[in-house]
């Protein structure tokens, strides 16, 4: 399946049926009166985040979405049929804006949750609405009420515990299929990764958390180097970020300074994220440059670095660990 992460789509709400001019015409009532009942409501337009979607492509296809116009009142005081909403399912962790791309409608980031974003109109009222003592015969009736309609964006922010980021080549795809059953593209040449992969990460039959592995940044991303920074928005809401330098690669300081660059142009409070910050691939460096480069690296950073290597799963799992643990506490910490 394609993976899409945004899609621009034209929704509107049905509606409201007309209300009618009606009179009782029975043999034996000499007087029958107005009768006429009033229109339908219309369909709304609702969104609903369910859990076993995990792209917006189906919206590169459909892109219009539109719910019926209640039903027409009828003599006999009948009210006319209200039409049903028209439910679009996205996948969890979907916003909406509106057309200008900037303001936020709604953020679907729990299964289950629902928005009404376009409510039907209102039926109009027959003309038995309108009889009085003194307008014993009135004769009108009102049309039903239009209903909403707009050009919505919307945008998908993968539902992820912890996030991987790097350059290109860092070996982020390598980790991610190690820490769990995902099965990324892994090659050594840049920008093997182009959307983002997800991976469940099972320590204990208590313990989980779900891992993003998103595509390698480069120098100018916030400007559209590269593929951009456009899917860093992934890794937004997750409780902590780890950060994978390849040790091998020579100036890991630089590295980790490009990548720390980018996070705070970016915005939306990723650089202020807690960050774990490892070098990858050890098995390719000899311990005088692991050791040389590491302290260059903490004493940047200023806190501790992690050493592993993702080919040969060395310190894997103690890596996965630290991370399940920050899970945990900033979990322990929302629900208080």
């Amino acid at each position: 399946m394609k993976f899409l992460d945004q899609a621009k789509i034209y929704v509107r709400s049905g509606d409201g049926g007309d209300g009618v001019v009606a009179f009782r015409r029975e043999k034996y009532i000499e007087f029958g009166g107005p009768d006429g009942g009033n229109g339908g409501r219309g369909g709304d337009i609702v969104f609903e985040a369910v859990q076993n979607l995990n792209t917006l492509i189906d919206f590169r296809y459909t892109q219009h979405f539109r719910a019926k116009k209640g039903g027409n009142g009828a003599g006999s005081d009948r009210t006319g049929a209200g039409a049903d909403a028209v439910v679009i399912q996205v996948p969890v962790g979907t916003q909406i804006f509106d057309e200008d791309r900037e303001t936020l409608l709604a953020d679907l980031d729990q299964t289950g949750k629902r928005i009404t974003l376009c409510k039907g109109g209102d039926g109009g009222f027959g003309n038995a609405n309108y009889k009085t003592s003194t307008n014993r015969a009135p004769r009108r009736a009102d049309k039903g009420w239009p209903g909403e309609e707009r050009w919505i964006w919307l945008r998908l922010k993968l539902i992820a515990d912890a996030g991987l980021v790097g350059l290109p080549n860092a070996g982020k795809s390598t980790f991610l299929s190690v820490a769990s059953a995902a099965r990324p593209k892994i090659a050594d040449y840049p920008f093997t990764t182009l959307h983002p992969q997800l991976g469940v990460v099972r320590l204990s039959n208590t313990e989980e958390f779900v891992l993003a592995d998103i595509p390698g940044l480069i120098e100018g991303a916030h400007e559209g180097a590269g593929l951009g920074d456009r899917f860093l928005g992934h890794v937004e809401r997750c409780a902590v970020l780890l950060h994978l330098i390849d040790g091998a690669a020579g100036d890991v300081v630089a590295a980790w300074r490009t990548i720390r660059r980018e996070l705070e142009e970016y915005g939306g409070g990723l650089a202020e994220k807690p960050e774990i910050v490892a070098l990858n691939k050890t098995d390719a460096m000899t311990p005088q440059q692991l050791s040389s480069r590491r302290r260059a690296l903490e004493k940047a950073c200023g806190a501790p670095v992690l050493a592993l290597s993702a080919a040969t799963h060395g310190k894997v799992a103690e890596t996965l660990r630290i991370l399940q643990d920050r899970i945990t506490a900033e979990r322990r910490d929302r629900a208080s």
